[in-house]
């Protein structure tokens, strides 16, 4: 008789016998032990502080202060809002979330056995059945994908509807392999998309964790900026708090507090031009600007916010009909209420703007812990992947309402293989089992949404890479088939496609290593 295995709850831990105890906030993550946090990565004092999301109505003395100081007053322009999801642990996306296959594309599928390393049956298989082979969102995803139905949930309310936004995805998926279980793969990319021109009105970047590249994965260490350092968000007050302007507004009308501030920065600028005040260093004058940018950017703030619609995710229709949608309580305590409100706050500051088209926020991660979910069964798995699905329809179905571009990235250390052992519970759904990590079934991908048309994939079978036919990715199918720094190039090479900026990227990363980059762009922009 078979062993009967229970599935564990979607805010359980994950504690292995053959893995070590967690030590690390990333062990933590991981195994599920702990949620992942919201943070924001603001710019540099001179830049992030002081952006804005109206046309700025200073007076023009502190106008002309700030720009002799060199303060920066609010972005303009920006490219395609940008969102990655890391999630924790390992998590499976090849073949029984995204298909994949050789050297042909998607539809080069592999055999029945590699199918079954990536946890589907033989009753399962896309090769043989083409009703497993979901075109919905462009890119292919198998029908049953935990995915695919958390991403149809968010944007109509059933696992099976057709999301508003069909229409207009796309995506690429790249096979490539990563280290199982560690925080040091170079997975994040999101210095290397704002040197790319990702841009916002309140700060540069936003992510998901305490980190130096906001969430569980480490950045590679050629893109880091330190003027990007994470802060701290998790919950939409934290969102709202970017821009409080104190206790000033409920005493004061909001033409009276701005003034107040820009009556405090002429009277700190008054001082500093004191002979007495010198610091004594080479960069006196630097630091008497920072300051002076100090003060601007709080009467900058104030006059932007302070009168201005409140920027609360939950205050948002829009977000409140994702709510909706997937059935939760937006003020719930469960997990997947505290996985939709964290990536309410980053589609949110990413996503949503200002009538000149910024967003309050360039690029940002939405970090998801416990994705390390070999336990045995197939149900754990699920009904995580299932959650991830959902957080992600949400950013997509959120992009489309607010008619906005998005491009969504995902991606996990390591991923996992099955013994082709069937789970047959209710949350099984009668797929294999994950009975252990195995980097050599990894890959990532992106969809890319568009208001203006369908982004148009450009290379065969929207694939960059393949896997062998027994399910192992082919280390020299790409450059970033076995080096996780050229996945993280190869990602930001397609962002800038997407942009229509391919022209700029060998200038701004002059030493790339993917060599002939027109082998790799793999979307266009809409036709």
């Amino acid at each position: 008789m078979a062993r009967k295995t229970k599935a564990l709850p979607v805010d359980a831990p994950l504690l292995h016998p053959d893995h070590a105890r967690p030590i690390t906030r990333r062990d933590f993550l991981r195994q599920g032990l702990i949620s992942g946090s919201g943070v924001v990565m603001t710019g540099s004092l001179l830049g992030g502080l002081l952006h804005s999301p109206r046309a700025r109505a200073l007076s023009q003395d502190i106008v002309e202060m700030a720009n002799a100081a060199g303060c920066d007053l609010g972005s303009t322009g920006g490219t395609i809002p940008f969102i990655c999801f890391d999630l924790a642990g390992g998590a499976n996306i090849a073949g029984s979330n995204v298909l994949v296959g050789g050297m042909g594309g998607q539809a080069d599928f592999l055999n029945a056995a590699g199918y079954r390393k990536m946890g589907l049956p033989d009753n399962m298989l896309p090769s043989a059945d083409p009703a497993f082979i979901d075109t919905t969102l462009g890119l292919l995803f198998h029908s049953d994908s935990a995915f695919l139905r958390g991403i149809k949930t968010a944007s109509t309310g059933t696992d099976t509807g057709t999301p508003t936004f069909s229409g207009n995805v796309d995506g690429i998926v790249i096979p490539a392999r990563s280290g199982n279980d560690t925080n040091t793969n170079p997975h994040n990319p999101m210095y290397g998309i704002a040197k790319a021109g990702a841009v916002g009105k309140v700060v540069t970047l936003i992510g998901s964790r305490n980190t130096d590249s906001g969430g569980n994965s480490i950045a590679p260490a050629m893109l880091m900026d330190p003027e990007l350092r994470p802060t701290k968000v998790d919950r939409p007050s934290d969102v709202t708090g970017m821009v409080d302007t104190g206790s000033q507004n409920p005493v004061l009308p909001n033409d009276d507090v701005v003034r107040v501030m820009e009556s405090i920065t002429r009277i700190s600028d008054q001082k500093l031009t004191r002979p007495s005040i010198d610091t004594g260093l080479p960069n006196d004058q630097d630091i008497k600007n920072l300051v002076r940018c100090g003060y601007v950017g709080a009467a900058n703030i104030a006059e932007q916010f302070g009168g201005a619609g409140s920027i609360d995710p939950l205050d948002d229709p829009d977000i409140l009909a994702i709510f909706t949608n997937a059935g939760v309580d937006p003020n719930g305590n469960d997990r997947t209420a505290r996985e939709l409100r964290k990536t309410a706050s980053v589609m949110k500051m990413v996503i949503d703007g200002g009538a000149d088209g910024v967003s309050y926020a360039g690029a940002g991660t939405v970090a998801m812990g416990g994705y390390d979910y070999h336990t045995g069964d197939r149900s754990t798995g699920e009904q995580r992947d299932f959650l991830a699905g959902l957080c992600m329809g949400a950013c997509l179905e959120y992009a489309a309402r607010k008619g906005k571009p998005l491009m969504l990235y995902v991606f996990s250390d390591g991923s996992l293989s099955s013994n082709g052992t069937v789970d047959n519970s209710p949350e099984g759904r009668g797929k294999g089992v994950w009975t252990g990590d195995n980097s050599s079934t990894a890959a990532s991908f992106f969809l890319a949404y568009h208001p203006n048309g369908k982004p148009q994939p450009t290379i065969q079978g929207r694939q960059i890479g393949a896997f062998t036919a027994d399910g192992s990715v082919i280390t020299s199918s790409s450059p970033a088939a076995n080096n996780v720094n050229l996945l993280v190039n190869t990602v930001i090479l397609n962002y800038m496609a997407l942009n229509g900026m391919t022209g700029q990227f060998e200038i701004l990363f002059p030493n790339h290593g993917l060599g002939n980059i027109n082998n790799l762009v793999a979307i266009a922009p809409p036709a």
